[in-house]
């Protein structure tokens, strides 16, 4: 009877360990589910994601449509464009070329490419990699749209930026950079005697078994393809056609959330490089003055709710895409979405924290009440490193937070003295400190302080009055970048503005052709041509100046 009743104990204990392991994932299945098809479900473009764990895939699911002409429902074994997670495979690759000898990440580039114009400056595969280098990055460059829609040779597109200015000397700054892969690209070519397509495919596509993954095209037949899309008025168009030769080493592949599992787990396991290049790619690198960039090898270093973590995402015409790897616990994310104008990383995140355990407090969670007195304790004007200022003010009972030139957003209390945006992944803390109120502002892993000023956020321009006529002149879609647009449109003698995945605003005349806008500390500038047609805007803002081609 003794052992019998054991037994039963043991059975009962069992059966209850159980319950709750099938409870928990139900109730994180249940979390992701919300997450995803707030944004992708329905008769629009759609979402494949996978999460992996401790050895299981905790989920795995497709919403929306991967072809909204044909009403085909997206699946997991959809094959989408990732973008530049595409550089964690050529990060990979020059770390499996350097192990075998036959190249070190402190070469000079000229090495390799003898005839590349460094200005003086030595230029590393270092740098290259964690994008210090300082080579103006293509994709932004003005006539890269039209650039952008022919075929071209790797040599083709070195010779498009190559004699650009720099932006500043190699290791100075940390500017994210697409020109600095492609000439990985090209060393890694130059190399192996291969090209890149046949290196990938050759040294990690097969011996993976990623038997969904290539180098991407628009004219080969790829099973399950999903269409790309872009926001287009209230609806979709398809991705503006462009060839698959100008991402190239920085962001030319496709695959499948399956296969992008199954090259976590060669990464996890140390299959293609030892641990040691591990370790390198991995690695926060800094600058020449000592302060890190939060950038590897081809991976950006990261934390979740405090968890380090190493991620990537990705942007191409019609595609983005998210991937999170947390090494501690063995945790993989890949989320892979076929619509551009908007990212999937802030979804990524927030899942990612649901399956350690750790989510993210958010407005909805926020249920401290606050005093009035209490929360104007830290109104005030705070700046911050590089001068940047932010503004604290009390309105209608609420705080709220503005960057001198962005948005005013609400923030919630989580303590007298701490409180989180509504999506919870930035935060301000306050103190005072020698008679002086202070502030961290994080933003996961970028933290930065700042001290209270007298110093004042700049003044609202007045506006003048124009000629209403002349507004139809400004009417068009103006392009910023691959997959951001400002559309102008007028209204009852009024012109207005809306940016790719944003509201629309008006925007008021300072003088002819210069308008600004009263929500955000910007303006824009028409450029006409020699017959006085309005050809091109540039967007001022935030110290940059970004032209766009009228379309």
């Amino acid at each position: 009877m003794k052992n019998s009743n054991k037994i039963g104990t043991l059975i009962l204990f069992v059966a209850a360990m159980l319950s709750s392991n099938f409870s928990l994932t139900q109730n994180f299945e249940s979390k992701v589910d919300d997450l995803l098809s707030q944004d992708y479900s329905g008769n629009n473009p759609g979402v494949t994601a996978l999460v992996y764990k401790d050895g299981k895939v905790l989920y795995r699911k497709a919403f929306g449509m991967a072809n909204l002409e044909l009403q085909v429902p997206m699946k997991p074994e959809n094959v989408i464009e990732i973008g530049s997670i595409t550089k964690q495979f050529t990060a990979v690759a020059i770390l499996m070329l350097e192990e075998q000898g036959k190249l070190a990440i402190e070469d000079e580039i000229t090495k390799h490419i003898p005839d590349y114009p460094t200005n003086g400056k030595t230029i590393t595969i270092h740098h290259l990699l964690n994008h210090t280098s300082g080579i103006k990055s293509y994709t932004g460059m003005l006539d890269f749209i039209e650039f952008a829609r022919k075929d071209h040779t790797p040599k083709d597109i070195v010779d498009f930026f190559k004699n650009e200015p720099m932006d500043f000397d190699p290791g100075e700054k940390y500017l994210y950079n697409n020109s600095g892969y492609i000439l990985l690209g090209q060393i890694i070519e130059k190399v192996s005697r291969q090209s890149y397509a046949d290196f990938i495919t050759d040294h990690i596509f097969k011996p993976l078994g990623m038997k969904n993954s290539y180098y991407g095209s628009k004219t080969k037949l790829i099973s399950n393809r999903a269409e790309g899309y872009s926001p287009y008025q209230d609806g979709w168009q398809k991705a503006i056609p462009m060839s698959m030769t100008w991402p190239y080493a920085a962001g030319a592949l496709m695959s499948t959330v399956d296969d992008m599992l199954l090259w976590h787990r060669a990464i996890h396991s140390n299959t293609l490089i030892l641990q040691e290049s591990r370790k390198k790619a991995f690695s926060n690198t800094t600058l020449n003055n000592g302060k890190p960039t939060n950038y590897g090898y081809g991976w950006a270093v990261s934390e979740i709710n405090g968890t380090p973590s190493i991620e990537h995402g990705g942007g191409i015409f019609g595609y983005t895409t998210s991937g999170i790897y947390v090494p501690s616990e063995d945790m993989y994310l890949i989320v892979l979405t076929n619509r551009d104008g908007s990212h999937p990383q802030e979804i990524s995140v927030k899942i990612a924290a649901h399956a350690l355990g750790k989510p993210y407090e958010t407005a909805a969670t926020a249920k401290i009440s606050l005093t009035d007195a209490q929360m104007k304790k830290w109104v005030g004007n705070y700046v911050f490193d590089e001068d940047v200022l932010r503004s604290i003010t009390f309105e209608n009972g609420s705080l709220f937070s503005q960057r001198e030139g962005s948005d005013k957003l609400p923030i919630y209390a989580l303590s007298e003295n701490e409180f989180v945006f509504s999506d919870g992944l930035a935060s301000c803390k306050f103190a005072i400190q020698n008679g002086k109120k202070t502030v961290i502002f994080s933003e996961r892993i970028n933290k930065s302080e700042g001290v209270e000023t007298d110093r004042k956020p700049a003044t609202e321009k007045e506006e003048i009055e124009i000629d209403t006529k002349i507004l139809p002149q400004y009417v068009g879609e103006y392009e910023l970048a691959p997959t951001f647009s400002i559309t102008v449109t007028t209204k009852d003698d009024k012109l207005y503005i809306q940016a790719t995945g944003q509201p629309q605003f008006e925007v008021f005349p300072e003088s002819k052709d210069t308008f600004f806008l009263k929500v955000v500390a910007a303006k824009l500038v028409f450029d006409r041509d020699d017959s006085g047609n309005v050809i091109q805007l540039t967007l001022h803002q935030n110290g940059q100046e970004i032209p766009g081609k009228k379309k």
